[in-house]
């Protein structure tokens, strides 16, 4: 009986061992990080409008210069609690103006802060880990260049046991994966692949499309066998839409009619975007015509997902 309980004892140190280190944060390599150069804020400019960063960090119905200001305090509601998004203006006591390149790189790709702890996924750095180091450089030189905003944003109301961030280091070994999310067409197909491939970069990489509009399994993972395939809204109240080129609804739009909306807000029926597309239509309203067609082919192009009745 003694040996059973030193056996339990030993065995429990090393699982407790074992998931310290398995939920440990991670970060870039020396050598990832320095394939990784500061670059240029005008190009920034386009990847933060992709990123939608403004549509967390702006003051609710920021307007104009105001959506510049990226001072947090937005309250995102979710079965897991309520999370805060924080200020990431340039300020260096209340924002990330003190951050380095290395530290914005590993906040981005692998959720982890500057002082070494793990990134709730509220922060979209799973979509975002899929961004190439110039865009990743490129938006660093733009955040610098934005206003700085004064104040600590309240912290997140979590309960146990989502409050142990530690925790997360082990959800992330399940979910955060940086490859993408659909295999690109095969040769024979039409598609341009040129496009083809922009347009995949954008909804899985910056766009994070995927964060909204796939469901979640219990551990709060998305679900990739119903990519972009419509979830119940966080808030518990109504459905944000499937997006795949199933039959009826929004697989009945043309590319055309899905850029169209992308620049202009407006459905093929006349009808104007709602909710909380708003601040993504205006995000993209500003990129490229070519950003938009190559979103309008991704979403052409990807597998449709079949209607679920929740």
């Amino acid at each position: 009986m003694k040996k059973a309980v030193i056996v339990l004892v030993v065995l429990a140190f090393v699982a407790a061992g074992a998931g310290w280190f398995l939920s440990a944060p991670t970060k870039l390599s020396e050598a990832q990080l320095a394939a990784i150069a500061e670059g240029d804020a005008s190009q920034g400019e386009l990847v933060f409008w992709a990123g939608g960063c403004t549509s967390c960090h702006a003051a609710k119905d920021a307007a104009g210069d105001d959506k510049l200001k990226l001072g947090g305090g937005l309250r995102l509601e979710t079965p897991f609690g309520v999370f805060v998004a924080p200020n990431i203006s340039s300020s260096t006591a209340d924002g990330i103006g003190a951050w380095s390149l290395a530290d914005f790189a590993n906040a981005m790709t692998h959720g982890t802060s500057p002082d070494g702890q793990n990134y709730y996924p509220a922060f979209p750095y799973t979509s975002y880990a899929r961004m190439s180091g110039e865009d990743i450089g490129n938006l660093f030189a733009f955040m610098k260049t934005l206003p700085s905003v004064n104040g600590k944003t309240p912290p997140h109301e979590l309960g146990f046991p989502f409050n142990i961030r530690r925790g997360l280091g082990l959800w992330k070994r399940l979910f955060l994966d940086p490859s993408p999310v659909i295999a690109a067409p095969s040769s024979g197909n039409e598609v341009d692949a040129a496009l083809w491939d922009r347009g995949r970069y954008l909804v899985e990489g910056p766009g994070h499309c995927g964060e909204c509009h796939t469901a979640r399994n219990l551990a709060g993972g998305l679900d990739l066998a119903k990519w972009l395939g419509g979830a119940p809204a966080p808030t518990g109240e109504g459905r944000i839409p499937d997006i795949t080129p199933v039959d009826g609804g929004f697989g009945s739009w043309s590319a055309s009619d899905i850029a169209y909306y992308l620049e202009s807000g407006f459905t093929p029926e006349y009808d104007s975007v709602g909710g909380e597309m708003v601040h993504v239509q205006e995000n993209m309203a500003k990129l490229p015509a070519s950003d938009r067609e190559a979103i309008a082919a991704y979403l052409k192009a990807i597998p449709p997902v079949a209607p679920t009745a929740n």
